[in-house]
């Protein structure tokens, strides 16, 4: 008579069932692209259109936090809604053209799509000129959300269901932590590898060159 018994766990495939695809959200400015060089000449613009002195050279080393965080370091604070309207105008003469994408970027979003996952940048920027570079550069993500820093993306993040968030700015850490997403923190912007670490991040890497392999790795270990 043939056993009834089951069959011992063993004796089962020992494959893992596919992973459902993932949402993967990228920052922008010093994640994706190198926003320095067109941030400073707009800034010099800036200063030149409303004779306010700017150290521009000084603004490219702190980028992530939105724009008026930066503008009140200038201006007093009734005139700086008004210096954001004008910067963000002049922002696509000056800024878009000499701003290259950074090393890996497209690698990045294309080990995503190729795993059958989206691909979605979340940054503070202004949206319009968020898309603006992102269309310069012919980088085409599956959706742009602008206008958000820090816990604030976690909006957009849960909204489309990310579950991965890559950064370079201890913002974009508690960004990724607060919409329950791996925070995975890139060294190519203003925070280095300690400050990122200690903020929360899940994973640091140097820069996104090293992001194709790790998220390989991360969907194979993946339940």
């Amino acid at each position: 008579m043939a056993s009834t018994t089951p069959l011992p766990s063993t004796s089962l495939p020992s494959s893992p069932l596919p992973s459902a695809p993932l949402t993967v959200g990228f920052d922008l400015d010093m994640t994706l692209i190198d926003s320095r060089p067109g941030i400073r000449a707009c800034y010099l613009a800036l200063a030149e259109r409303t004779g306010t002195p700017v150290d521009a050279d000084l603004v490219v080393t702190r980028l992530g936090p939105p724009l008026e965080d930066e503008l009140i370091n200038w201006f007093p604070a009734e005139r700086v809604e008004e210096a954001a309207d004008l910067y963000r105008s002049m922002y696509p003469t000056y800024a878009i053209a000499p701003t290259p994408a950074l090393p890996g970027a497209r690698d990045a979003m294309a080990a995503v799509r190729e795993a059958g996952g989206q691909a979605i940048v979340v940054t503070a920027k202004h949206e319009p000129n968020a898309k603006l570079h992102l269309a310069h550069l012919g980088i085409e993500p599956d959706a742009v959300i602008g206008d958000l820093w820090a816990e604030q993306k976690a909006l957009a993040l849960r909204e489309h269901g990310a579950g991965v968030y890559v950064g370079d700015h201890v913002g974009d850490v508690r960004g990724a932590r607060a919409a329950g997403a791996l925070a995975v923190a890139v060294a190519s912007g203003p925070c280095d590898p300690a400050e990122l670490r200690a903020a929360g991040a899940d994973v640091v890497l140097a820069d996104l060159t090293e992001f194709p392999r790790w998220f390989a790795d991360h969907r194979a270990a993946r339940p």
